[in-house]
């Protein structure tokens, strides 16, 4: 099944933005993503409560069905890919990763980024604290205006996961994971399901697009 990709035109780069809260960059056939915190459910069983052990396999399950559609040369995670001390939840990674051997695989480390290195080398995941890809620059971590003033990169980045409050005619409102660009950065949704989210407050310069369960939507 296809899924209702929202195409995004970014300093000359085509994006498409997906519900699968992702983004394909088509120039460079890269796959980004945020956020995924694998082996969470482990650490939370871990310590004694009960979270459904079937929530890490379904997101490698989505991440798997994005490189069938797109045939990505190369995925980049921007931080908390994994997220805490090594677990039993890291075999359903090494076993996914042997399904797709040939894809480069790159770690933005993030804040809960903690397994030894060695361990993410053993599974061909290349490490980096940032790296800059044509125009972008991949961090984990938002950047102040400040800090974004001395940058001539653009920035793509996650670690907040965002969303977006909307609001109906009564009292009900809906907060949805979004995807933030503003004039300088771009926060990117939590890939992982098993995460919350926090409503932003948008500039009036900023791009906001809301994902829903099959599409994401422009929010004006």
């Amino acid at each position: 099944m296809m899924s209702a990709a929202t195409q995004f035109t970014l300093l000359n780069q085509n994006l498409l933005l997906l519900p699968q809260k992702a983004i394909f960059w088509e120039e460079e056939k890269t796959l980004i993503a945020a956020d995924v915190h694998l082996g969470k459910v482990g650490h939370f069983r871990k310590a004694g409560i009960a979270v459904p052990r079937d929530l890490e396999q379904n997101d490698l399950a989505v991440l798997s069905d994005l490189i069938y559609e797109y045939h990505p040369e190369k995925i980049i995670f921007l931080g908390d890919l994994f997220h805490s001390d090594m677990n039993a939840d890291w075999d359903w990674l090494r076993l996914w990763r042997q399904q797709f051997k040939n894809l480069r695989i790159i770690l933005i480390r993030g804040n809960h980024d903690i397994v030894h290195d060695e361990h993410y080398l053993q599974l061909n995941v290349e490490l980096h604290d940032e790296l800059a890809v044509g125009p972008f620059l991949m961090l984990h971590h938002p950047q102040a205006d400040e800090q974004l003033q001395q940058l001539e990169s653009y920035v793509f980045c996650g670690h907040i996961h965002p969303g977006v409050a909307l609001h109906g005619k009564g009292r009900q409102s809906l907060t949805l994971p979004c995807f933030a660009f503003g004039k300088q950065q771009a926060i990117l949704p939590s890939f992982g399901r098993f995460t919350g989210r926090v409503a932003i407050r948008s500039l009036k310069t900023d791009r906001i697009f809301a994902v829903l369960k099959d599409k994401v939507l422009a929010i004006t």
